[in-house]
Order: C-alpha cells, then structure tokens, then sequence
C-alpha cells in the first residue's frame, strides 16, 4: 500500500503485538520533528549567572552600588552568584564575608530568593540567589 502511494511505512511501536506501523512521508516528518523541537527551543529561556564580587572589608558606598547591579539582575532575571574573595591573610575575616553576604540576601529578599547559603571554597566564600518568578 505504502509503494502504490509513494510513501514510506514507518514501524512507530516496534514491541507491541503485532508491532504498529504507520504510512506517511518520513522525509516531512523528520523536517516537521526539527521545526517543532527548533520551536521549543526558542520557546525555552537560558539562564544566566551574573557575579558580583566583594572583598571582606567592602566599602558601605561600594557596597551600595554592587547592591544596586545584583538588583537589575535579579529584575531582568538572571541568577546572582555573590562571592567574598580573600587575599593572602584576609582569610581571618570568613565572619566578616559571612556577614557581607547574609546582609546582601536580606536587602535583595523582595527580588530574589537564597539558592544556597554562603560556603567558603577555596578563598572564595559563594552564595546563590535566584530570582522570584513574576506573577
């Protein structure tokens, strides 16, 4: 039947019984298969992390303005990763960069929610805020 009609018999179930087959034009199907999947792409968003860095004994005015930038991405939706960066002896501040970090994930609270709790790998201390979903 598939020949008379110039199509192809495509096996869709190969393990039920009697296995199910289908007639149509494979070729479409393949470029319709692509346009959807390449559909559902575009339709998907990419995440993207923005950093922010401070250092143990961060300025109040310097802070303010990291505070303001972490705020525009949280707003245009893009995951924050703020991290406290230690050099050489400053390491003997970790309380100092703890502290730096929760304040900043209370002020930014109203725009995006603590993914991960601050962590010192390394010389880095790292937290993780994401976005609140709008409504």
């Amino acid at each position: 039947m598939a020949e008379e009609m110039e199509l192809d018999l495509v096996e869709i179930s190969p393990n039920a019984a009697p296995p199910v087959c289908k007639i149509m034009d494979y070729k479409k199907f393949l470029y319709e298969q692509k346009k959807r999947d390449k559909m559902l792409k575009a339709k998907s968003s990419q995440i993207t992390v923005k950093e922010i860095r401070f250092g143990p004994q961060t300025d109040e005015h310097d802070y303010e303005f990291k505070k303001k930038n972490a705020e525009k991405f949280l707003k245009e939706g893009s995951k924050l990763k703020a991290f406290v960066f230690f050099k050489g002896r400053s390491i003997i501040y970790k309380e100092q960069g703890q502290i730096l970090l929760l304040r900043l994930a209370q002020d930014l609270e109203e725009y995006g929610k603590v993914e991960s709790m601050p962590v010192l790998e390394g010389k880095r201390m790292i937290m993780f805020i994401a976005p609140k979903k709008k409504k």
